[in-house]
This record gives structure tokens, sequence and C-alpha cells, in this order.
């Protein structure tokens, strides 16, 4: 319990997490309103997970209120499921987001040198590299995130808001793609017939 405890009021440890995760916020992009709440509930759901990890176990207090006794260590509470697979939770989330730094910063550099830079006056149709097997890469990238972070440090407030960023991004993403069919027409079309939204081979 001691271990445990020392994870709580640690807010230097809420700042430096809510700064690291927000930091890929920069590598996208912010051309329409509509980006917006979907960034804002990605924030939230950051913020959640930073208070709930190093600040205030609210998940923890709340279950405790509710139920009148405390769920074991890594129920909503505590490194995910620790009792049953130690540390893995952590590990799955440093894959996590190692892959979603790739994606996100590929995506970017693939999608800023082709259409936000415009050199020739026109964006083009970006189809290089991660964009030659999926059509959001950031998107997927900011997801992986999220849930990486589920599998380190479960709570109340993450799991509840993990299918809403989901829903807002796929959402998000078909606005976007109905954009691209506007500007590109056919070209978009076919790209779209030959690539996956956010899985390469899947989905």
């Amino acid at each position: 319990m001691e271990t445990l405890a020392s994870h709580f009021n640690n807010w230097f440890g809420v700042v430096f997490f809510i700064v690291l995760y927000s930091v890929v916020l920069f590598f996208l992009p912010f051309y329409r309103k509509m980006d917006k709440k979907p960034t804002g509930a990605f924030l939230a759901f950051v913020i959640a997970f930073a208070i709930e990890m190093h600040g205030i176990p609210f998940s923890m207090y709340v279950i405790s209120w509710v139920i009148g006794k405390t769920l074991p260590e890594g129920i909503l509470w505590g490194h995910t499921l620790v009792s049953s697979i130690g540390f893995w939770g952590m590990y799955i989330n440093v894959g996590c987001a190692v892959i979603a730094l790739i994606l996100i910063i590929n995506g970017w550099s693939n999608i800023h040198k082709q259409y936000w830079s415009k050199e020739t006056g026109k964006g083009t149709l970006v189809k290089t590299g991660v964009y030659k097997y999926i059509r959001h890469p950031q998107y997927i990238g900011l997801l992986l995130l999220s849930f990486g972070m589920i599998a380190e440090w479960a709570t109340l407030p993450t799991l509840l808001m993990f299918p809403v960023i989901i829903y807002m991004y796929v959402r998000l993403a078909k606005r976007e793609e109905r954009d691209m069919i506007k500007e590109f027409g056919d070209d978009y079309r076919r790209y779209m017939q030959e690539t996956k939204m956010f899985i390469p081979h899947v989905i």
C-alpha cells in the first residue's frame, strides 16, 4: 500500500504527464472548428488519466463510497489488473505509445510536405509513407495512446470516455473524407478503395 500511495499527490507528475501526452496535438491539423471537440475530449481523457494516476484516486473514492469497500488494487485503481498480469499493462502502454508516435509523426511529415505546405499553390492527395496503408494514421495514433493509458491505469472516467473519443474521431474522419472527395473527387474514391481507414487490411 505504501508503494501505491507514493503515486498520489504528485502534482509535478500530473503536470508532466498532461504535457507529455498533449505534445502530440501539435502534429495534428486544426483547420476546422469541428476538430476542437475531439481534441478537447482527448485532452480531458489525458487530464483524467494523469490526475487519477498521480494526483487523487478519484475512482477509488467513488467506488468505496458507493459499495462501502475498496476494490483490490488494479481494479479501477492502481496498475490495471496488476494482481493478474503484473506490470504488463505498463509495457502495453509503452508499446502503444511508440507505435502511436510513429504513426502521428510519419503522418504529419507526409501530409505537411504534400498538402498543408501547398508549395505549388494547391495541395496534393497524400499517399506516401503511412498513408499508403491507412487514411487516418494520426487519429488511430491518438486512439492507441488512449488505449495504452487504460491498459496501464484503467479508471472510471477513462473507461467511460474512451468510447466517446472513438466515436468522435471516427465521425471526424468521415467528415474529413467527405471534404477530400469534394476536393479530389474520383482520385480520393480510388484511394479509399485501396486503403483502410485505421488498420491495414482490417478496417
